[in-house]
């Protein structure tokens, strides 16, 4: 398909649309809607924006964004977008044939008709995003800990790991990482599924930051006859170790020309440590769950936007990154 043939389609979506139809940037999350559509350019009215409230949309870059699509084996990855050019992915969305993936932060071609980036006022259009199915309250046990968290359980099968895509699983694990809280089980859980998908020392990113792939070694002294044994024939008397304590094995070793695995059994273990947390990209998100909330007459609305509020109290201390120097000895992953 041509893009003067998805362009004239396009306008055809713009056209139909009702007046009070609200669309929705995929990153900013800011709220517009379709002022006027011609044949070179659409026009679009934000509705959150005291100053620059309309702006057109050139022909042109929807060509370019078009051609970056469809040269995209996995779909475009939105945060290389222009800052000015969040609204051009929302727009676009309204083409039967591309679509807008929050998981993933892409913009993709499918062979089927997709949903769209509007949130209200179109009647049989199913809405994107966080409204695109209603609140259900999944089970597991970390429900109600952050909104945010919230949201990504919610948008995933959480019970079959290994098939949601490195995404999606990298997103998951870096909320879960920042909460620290009634989540160790399920984060270990999407730990070991990402484990085989990463690499040393390659931090692999997701749409809410990164991990990578490190190890741990961990020793624990071998038979106390057996370690007695090695240490007297390389000349250390018994009496200097007595009792295999592991602070004097260690002078010992300092001072002889005996490995570590002359006296530990060494083991080391893979595991996963959140590497980035992408602070702007979660406020940004909050800010316009916030904004959605802000107009919603669901009776639900106004428990969640105290939980917002709680959670504004709080997201500094739970969302605080700490370097790979910092480890929990207790858990097998950061």
């Amino acid at each position: 398909m041509t893009f003067s043939v998805s362009w004239h389609t396009l306008l055809e979506e713009c056209d139909d649309l009702p007046e009070e139809a609200t669309l929705l940037t995929p990153l900013s999350q800011h709220r517009f809607r379709i002022g006027d559509v011609q044949e070179h350019r659409i026009v679009v009215e934000y509705l959150d924006r005291d100053v620059d409230e309309t702006r057109p949309l050139q022909r042109d870059q929807f060509e370019t964004l078009y051609r970056r699509i469809t040269e995209a084996a996995d779909g475009f990855d939105l945060s290389r977008l222009p800052t000015d050019a969040d609204p051009y992915p929302a727009v676009l969305s309204l083409h039967p044939r591309f679509e807008v993936d929050a998981d993933a932060g892409v913009i993709r071609e499918t062979e089927s008709p997709t949903g769209t980036q509007i949130i209200e006022g179109a009647p049989g259009v199913a809405p994107a995003g966080d409204e695109a199915e209603e609140r259900t309250e999944p089970d597991v046990e970390v429900y109600g800990d952050a909104l945010l968290l919230i949201d990504a359980l919610e948008r995933h099968d959480v019970t079959d790991l290994e098939e949601l895509e490195t995404s999606s699983l990298i997103n998951l694990y870096t909320l879960l990482s920042d909460m620290q809280r009634n989540a160790n089980d399920l984060r270990q859980a999407v730990s070991d599924a990402l484990l085989d998908r990463l690499h040393h020392d390659q931090p692999v990113h997701g749409q809410f930051g990164s991990v990578q792939r490190t190890s741990r070694r961990r020793r624990n002294l071998k038979d106390e006859d057996e370690v007695l044994a090695a240490l007297e024939e390389a000349g250390i008397d018994r009496e200097r170790v007595l009792g295999v304590d592991a602070d004097k094995v260690d002078d010992a070793l300092e001072v002889t020309d005996l490995t570590e695995s002359a006296v530990y059994e060494l083991e080391e273990r893979e595991y996963v440590r959140k590497a980035e947390v992408d602070e702007e990209v979660k406020e940004t998100r909050l800010q316009g769950m916030k904004d959605r909330l802000a107009v919603s007459d669901d009776p639900e609305a106004d428990e969640l936007r105290a939980e917002i509020e709680e959670l504004e109290d709080r997201i500094e201390e739970l969302t605080e990154f700490k370097t790979g120097r910092k480890f929990h000895t207790q858990s097998g992953v950061e």
